[in-house]
């Protein structure tokens, strides 16, 4: 059965959990079923039905919602979910644990798919044992589709296509600033983390992909000059403030030098990307980023650390399947800005763009974020020369995500820096 002869468009698996849900309602309430064909899919089939039941008598628009079932262990009922449609969209975690089977799935099926991983010793791992098989099925595996790390990677790629037009180069030097946000976790993340942290103590090649600032790039290609992600308060080099590391970082560098590389590097061999917190100029600055990397650092070696991380696990974070409230997802937000630093005929350039949203950025903003990737994969909307393969956002999708990403709610901007404006 060919991709485009399939009973949905779309199956959103995991719909009982934190994000899944929060998924299931934007599709329903952005989209009608004259335009998306959508299907539930998970293993409970009581849970299942009353999130199909909750959402039809909230959206008048919808009068069923077509329930798949399955399970994440059992791979001959992964392999019935991903025939039936064009496109999975999964938020079901720890990757590393449960999310193997249904890549293969949707590769022997020739279904496109999209996730919200930031395990990033798990990508490897993908990447290295079915890209060449997705590039030869023609299919589409969209990694981090979620807040790590689609503002990081889209915005780097939005200055990136801005400078090539208006400067006729591209930016050799991108910075990405973690500039504002509050918002909450679910157990599932911390899960995630908790699984990330293990994998680097047990499994030498998950370690070597954490030091590695080129370790999603293609085999044959995992060095460079970038030095990688920033460890201690530095002043910046396009904006007179200091910064601090970003916990995102070790993700987002990553997976943007995969889009490089995918792309061809359109942006160039030497190109340099890293993400930090800015702080502010001055001591109150200089205080602030100590303070932030002196956090960041003490967290990392309490989570490496086994029974501490183990006793965090039981004690303190949430239960699987727990998550912000209704409230809290919705009070949060997030800013992120991205300045490329470039030289065109005429002399140096700094072009930014900026990604926000009025949501919490895990949950009520990822959930807009993964909804309308999986739908420019729907809807073939992409603007890339890769139809196949382990991809990212920028790389995968490209800029058509930025539209769908406005239409859903969210600012995206770029243009030439305005220093005022930070």
């Amino acid at each position: 059965m060919s991709n485009t002869d399939r009973k949905y468009d779309l199956v959103v698996w995991g719909s009982t959990g934190v994000a899944g849900r929060l998924v299931a309602e934007h599709l329903t309430e952005q989209y009608t079923p004259d335009h998306l064909s959508l299907a539930l899919g998970g293993r409970n089939e009581t849970r299942l039905e009353e999130l199909e039941a909750a959402l039809v008598e909230r959206r008048s628009a919808w009068n069923d919602i077509p329930i798949v079932i399955g399970d994440a262990t059992d791979p001959e009922s992964l392999h019935a979910v991903a025939e039936s449609t064009r496109v999975v969209c999964t938020t079901v975690g720890p990757y590393t644990t449960y999310g193997t089977p249904l890549v293969e799935a949707c590769i022997a099926a020739g279904t496109d798919y999209c996730d919200l991983t930031g395990e990033i010793n798990w990508v490897r791992e993908m990447i290295d044992r079915y890209h060449d098989a997705a590039v030869e099925a023609d299919t589409r595996i969209v990694h981090s589709c979620g807040f790590d790390s689609i503002p990081a990677d889209l915005a780097t790629l939005l200055v990136q296509s801005f400078a090539r037009d208006e400067f006729g180069t591209s930016c050799d030097l991108v910075r990405i600033y973690l500039e504002d946000g509050r918002g909450g976790v679910s157990g599932g993340t911390m899960d995630s983390l908790v699984t990330l942290f293990q994998a680097a103590n047990t499994d030498p090649v998950a370690r070597q992909t954490l030091r590695n600032p080129y370790s999603l790039a293609p085999k044959g290609e995992r060095d460079g000059i970038d030095p990688g992600t920033q460890s201690v308060p530095k002043t910046d080099p396009l904006r007179s403030e200091w910064t601090a590391p970003s916990p995102m970082a070790v993700v987002n560098e990553r997976v943007v030098r995969r889009s490089n590389a995918l792309l061809g590097y359109p942006w160039g061999r030497e190109f340099e990307c890293t993400e930090v917190i800015p702080t502010g100029d001055g001591l109150s600055g200089l205080a602030g980023a100590s303070a932030v990397s002196a956090g960041l650092g003490i967290a990392t070696a309490v989570m490496s650390f086994g029974p501490t991380r183990e006793g965090l696990r039981r004690l303190v974070f949430p239960d699987p399947g727990e998550g912000p409230t209704r409230e809290e997802i919705e009070n949060g937000y997030f800013t992120l800005r991205v300045l490329g630093r470039g030289t065109a005929t005429d002399g140096p350039f700094v072009v930014e763009s900026e990604i926000s949203a009025d949501r919490d950025p895990g949950y009520g903003a990822t959930a807009k974020l993964i909804s309308e990737a999986a739908m420019c994969l729907v809807r073939d909307e992409t603007d890339s020369p890769l139809t196949g393969g382990l991809l990212t956002p920028a790389s995968g999708i490209g800029t058509p995500l930025a539209d769908r990403l406005r239409q859903a709610g969210l600012a995206v901007d770029v243009g030439e820096w305005n220093e005022q404006s930070v």
